[in-house]
């Protein structure tokens, strides 16, 4: 199919079509998040309690180790989900069977070196590094080497994931992710029954349910779309390219993973394991709120991409500044309750509280938002592949945030000023971010400010103000945090209803709601 017939039959499909298209896949993946989340609160409260909160912190810092390796992988994965999304764009079969079998075989390559630079790099810096209690040492190699296992299993699975994605199949995403935490569920249970170390058999579990979902995910991929039939080719036009993405790309992931697991090595050589252990129950709490808005990201990326390779900016457009502000919107509804009950909502859910996580929690879910701000332009930004100087300016002004972390600890300053920073640096990136897009994309920024900021802050204001006078007239208890999340629920609600939707969005919203109305009542 050449480009002239697939932008043709994209720019067929109506806007309209388009939009219902993400609207269904995020009703789809948010049933499965309001499953998981439950599911996933409910069994980190056990695996806290079960494993001990230093258990627990060196599952953190140990696994997080091997989490640096992902800047290596990392940068490639998102060059072979943007390339085979831009060849599904495109319509051509044989190129993206090409693409897909090519992709493979580089994150087969890439498991073989991570697997030999992890086990040699991995376990000098822990045995040499790491501030482990020696009677703990033992079990830290179990988990070092079940850490490995799945992340190679997560690396060989990126080109599967990827299709899924492209093709726009979220509903094998729902319930492939309800599977997932009804395993956890059942292996919380066979934790907390096994006589054996906790933490080793924490993580040779985690490995198992990565194992299976593995499989799960090849057998849909190879059933469903014709592309997904593995040969043992390697394109050499099309290495070229993917690497050289991913080559740019490999800067902007090793200043994300300097950020995250380098602050929380960093943590580990200045406090101890028991901060650690704050901040694993900060990244669980992040990580169920960033996969409720996620799914949002998810149903929208492709559309981004797609409309990039049809050559359809104006829609792409309208695609980043509402994908901005709904992500925002869907985070406030959290966002609100967390910063006023932190502490409550923490003893609440886990009974044993560690030190600092209270504080650690508000400040990161502070800078999710700033984060989820330029995640739509990201994405528009992967679609031109033209992202050398991007990632060279992201990459030297993100990896700040490593260098004055150690600065201020070094100095004597709190475990939770990393979060300041990273607030900071990455409201900058998320500015930097914008005129890259106006040149790559003759994107203008007064576009996005008047569609997104403008909207988001007179959102966030309004909502503010009733909880902000229940939070200082009441005094703290198990009430004002049902009260402020009852109250801030509907005043969120309101607010974006008022200040937040353009008249067209508004009208969409409305015309939806009854004709589902209609629908339910001629039945």
């Amino acid at each position: 199919m050449t480009q002239e017939k697939a932008e043709a039959l994209y720019i067929m499909e109506s806007n309209t079509q388009r939009n219902q298209r993400i609207a269904k896949n995020t009703v789809l993946l948010y049933i499965r998040t309001a499953f998981t989340m439950l599911i996933s609160l409910f069994t980190s409260r056990i695996i806290l309690n079960v494993l001990g909160v230093d258990n627990y912190g060196i599952y953190n810092v140990v696994g997080g180790t091997i989490s640096m390796f992902s800047i290596i992988s990392g940068s490639l994965s998102g060059a072979i989900s943007r390339f085979i999304t831009f060849g599904l764009g495109e319509g051509d079969l044989e190129k993206l069977k090409r693409i897909f079998s090519t992709s493979v075989n580089i994150q087969i390559g890439l498991s073989v070196v991570i697997f030999i630079l992890a086990e040699i790099g991995g376990l000098w810096f822990l045995n040499a590094k790491l501030n482990i209690p020696p009677d703990r040492m033992y079990a830290a190699h179990w988990v070092l080497q079940f850490s490995i296992l799945t992340f190679i299993l997560g690396l060989i699975s990126t080109p599967y994931n990827a299709c899924i994605i492209a093709h726009e199949h979220m509903k094998v995403f729902a319930y492939i992710g309800i599977l997932e935490v009804v395993l956890k569920l059942l292996f919380v249970l066979a934790l907390y029954l096994s006589p054996f170390d906790k933490l080793i058999v924490y993580s040779a579990l985690l490995f198992l349910i990565a194992l299976v979902l593995r499989l799960i995910y090849g057998i849909y991929c190879k059933r469903h779309f014709e592309e997904c039939t593995y040969r043992f080719e390697v394109d050499k036009g099309l290495l070229r390219k993917m690497t050289g993405y991913a080559c740019w790309g490999f800067l902007g992931n090793t200043a994300y993973m300097f950020n995250t697991q380098g602050v929380n090595i960093i943590i580990n050589l200045f406090f101890s394991v028991a901060l650690n252990a704050a901040r694993g129950v900060v990244t669980q709490v992040e990580g169920a709120l960033m996969q409720f808005v996620n799914n949002f990201m998810t149903a929208i990326t492709p559309q981004i991409t797609k409309s990039y390779a049809a050559g359809d900016k104006s829609y792409m457009f309208t695609l980043i500044c509402r994908g901005s502000k709904f992500s925002f919107f869907l985070l406030l509804f959290f966002l609100i309750p967390v910063e006023f009950e932190a502490q409550t909502i923490l003893q609440l859910w886990l009974g044993i509280v560690p030190e600092y996580t209270a504080t650690f929690l508000k400040l990161s879910i502070i800078g999710t938002a700033v984060v989820l701000l330029g995640n739509t332009g990201l994405t528009s930004i992967q679609a031109t592949g033209n992202i050398r100087n991007y990632q060279i300016v992201v990459t030297a002004v993100g990896c700040l945030v490593f260098p004055l972390t150690w600065g201020a600890y070094k100095i004597g300053m709190p475990a939770y000023i990393t979060y300041i920073i990273y607030i900071i640096i990455y409201a900058i990136l998320d500015w930097i971010r914008l005129l890259f897009m106006r040149k790559l994309l003759d994107f203008k920024i007064s576009m996005f400010m008047k569609n997104t900021v403008y909207p988001i802050l007179i959102v966030t204001i309004m909502a503010l103000i009733v909880p902000s006078l229940i939070y200082i007239g009441m005094e703290p208890s198990i009430l004002r945090l049902v009260t402020i999340t009852g109250v801030s629920f509907i005043t969120t609600a309101i607010s974006i209803w008022v200040g937040g939707l353009a008249k067209e969005e508004r009208n969409v919203i409305l015309l939806r709601v009854k004709y589902i109305y209609r629908k339910n009542k001629d039945d």
